[in-house]
């Protein structure tokens, strides 16, 4: 794992410039917070499953690299990710999923979090819809931390989902640009469905 360049949101902040570097986008409060903390450059693609998956009915976080390239200096690990407005969001969310991409090329999903029985349920519905679910093996991956922002919320235990880059490339016409993130195929779709259902 590669170290990162900004230790927390303070120090990234004082070196990169909201509006042109990065953007935060936030939608509802209170509930289920999915949140995607390296979205757009940073883990491509979910920032887009992030949205999907809260839909109107679940609130929504996203912290996005818009650098146009680079945009993994913007990367801080979950549990030193202390944005303002994500920490807000957190503390009023009753449960968290979080949405990660992770670089292998393997049409995998990983799925973590102290959240037993949220990641049973969650293993059970991507597995029925066809995806290839395993348990995490990286110590990182596991989100197990307890300032893993996953496991932030009133309840102390969220899910991690990590999605391998190769599973990510098949949600869209294309990884990148940018651009051709916004063209979904039915892999997408039946990833959302899945993870909606595991929350219902």
């Amino acid at each position: 794992m590669k170290k990162d360049k900004y230790r927390d949101f303070c120090h990234l902040a004082n070196n990169e410039v909201e509006g042109a570097g990065y953007r935060i986008r936030t939608r509802g409060t209170g509930g289920t917070l999915i949140l995607a903390p390296h979205g757009g450059g940073i883990e491509p693609g979910t920032s887009e499953l992030a949205e999907a998956i809260a839909a109107d009915d679940h609130s929504l976080y996203i912290f996005e690299g818009l650098k146009a390239s680079g945009n993994e200096d913007l990367h801080i690990t979950s549990s030193n990710f202390d944005e303002p407005a994500c920490q807000r969001m957190i503390t009023r969310a009753e449960r968290i999923v979080t949405v990660h991409g992770e670089e292998r090329a393997d049409a995998v999903v990983f799925i973590g979090g102290l959240d037993e029985g949220g990641v049973d349920e969650m293993i059970t519905a991507l597995a029925s819809a066809g995806f290839v679910v395993k348990a995490p093996d990286k110590e990182h991956l596991k989100g197990q931390a307890p300032k893993n922002v996953c496991n932030s919320g009133r309840s102390g235990a969220g899910v991690q989902l990590e999605i391998m880059e190769g599973l990510r490339s098949t949600f869209f016409r294309a990884l990148t640009p940018r651009s051709e993130r916004q063209h979904t195929t039915s892999a997408f779709l039946r990833f959302v469905a899945a993870v909606r259902e595991a929350l219902s």
